[in-house]
C-alpha cells in the first residue's frame, strides 16, 4: 500500500521550494535548465545529500562508491504488491532502452523500508530478479531506517494484516535521482512508467 496524497503534498512542496531558491539557483528553473518530465530538485537543500547503508553482502555504500554514474535510490519493500514491483520492472526496462553502453552507467539501489522482513539474501534476490546489475541496500537497525528516510523525507508505517507476519507497508511512492557528479536532481514519481525514465536518464547522461 502506498500512500499517495503524502506524495502529492511533498511534490507541492518541492514545487514551490524549487523555483523560490533565488538568484543562486535561477539556473534550476530557468530556460536553460534540461527539460526534466520529472521533478527537477537541483539545488533543493531539504533532502538528503548521501547516504551510509549496508548492501545486501553487508558492505557499507555510499554515494561516492558510484561516482561516474546516474544513480537511482528508490525506497521500497520486497512484499509490496503493486507499485514496487512495477517500478522496478520499468527502470530494468528503461536501461534496456538506454542501451548497454549508457546502463552501464545507471546504478538503481533498492533501500527497503522492511528491514524486519527484508533479509540481506532476500533483497539481493529481489532486486537481481529484475536486473542483476540493480543493487539492495538494508539499514541495519531501525536507527539507520528513521535517519535516511528522515533525510530524504520518505513515509513509511506498517499496517498490521490478519497474521503478524502478513502486515504491509505504507510508503512514499518516489525515487531520487543523482547525477554523476552526486548532485540531487529528480524527484521521480514510482509506477510512472518507462518513457518518463529513459527520457530523464538521457539528460542525466549526456
Amino acid at each position: 500500500m502506498v500512500r499517495q496524497p503524502f506524495a502529492r503534498i511533498v511534490r507541492a512542496t518541492l514545487v514551490a521550494a524549487v523555483c523560490t531558491l533565488g538568484a543562486a539557483f535561477v539556473a534550476g528553473c530557468g530556460e536553460r535548465a534540461p527539460s526534466f518530465t520529472n521533478l527537477d530538485i537541483t539545488g533543493n537543500t531539504q533532502f538528503g545529500r548521501d547516504f551510509s547503508l549496508p548492501d545486501s553482502n553487508g558492505h557499507v555504500r555510499t554515494l561516492a562508491d558510484y561516482k561516474g554514474k546516474v544513480v537511482v535510490l528508490f525506497f521500497g519493500y520486497t512484499h509490496c504488491p503493486d507499485v514496487c514491483p512495477t517500478t522496478m520492472a520499468e527502470l530494468s526496462q528503461a536501461l534496456q532502452q538506454l542501451g548497454p553502453e549508457a546502463a552501464k552507467r545507471v546504478q538503481v539501489l533498492f533501500v527497503t523500508v522492511d528491514p524486519e522482513r527484508d533479509t540481506p539474501a532476500l533483497i539481493g534476490q529481489y532486486v537481481a530478479a529484475f536486473n542483476p546489475t540493480f543493487a539492495a541496500l538494508r539499514p541495519a537497525d531501525d536507527a539507520q531506517l528513521k535517519q535516511v528516510t528522515k533525510d530524504f523525507r520518505v513515509y513509511y508505517a506498517k499496517v498490521p494484516g490478519n497474521a503478524p507476519d502478513s502486515y504491509t507497508m505504507d510508503h512514499t511512492a518516489a525515487s531520487y535521482v543523482f547525477d554523476t557528479n552526486g548532485k540531487l536532481r529528480l524527484f521521480a514519481r514510482d509506477g510512472q512508467g518507462v518513457t518518463p525514465w529513459v527520457h530523464d536518464l538521457k539528460l542525466l547522461l549526456d
